[in-house]
């Protein structure tokens, strides 16, 4: 979906293509960071368990 926004916005000019891209991946961000803090969290259980 990304990708279609970005190519429309860019065809079009359209800004509600380009702010619809913008959230998305603000939200990707967001994901991404909450796995990370995801994946720490799970390292730091295994640390204090060994």
């Amino acid at each position: 979906m990304r990708d279609f926004s970005w190519r429309y916005f860019t065809m079009t000019g359209d800004i509600e293509a380009y702010l619809l891209f913008k959230e998305e991946q603000a939200l990707q961000a967001e994901d991404d960071g909450v796995d990370r803090r995801a994946k720490a969290d799970v390292a730091d259980v295994y640390a204090t368990q060994s």
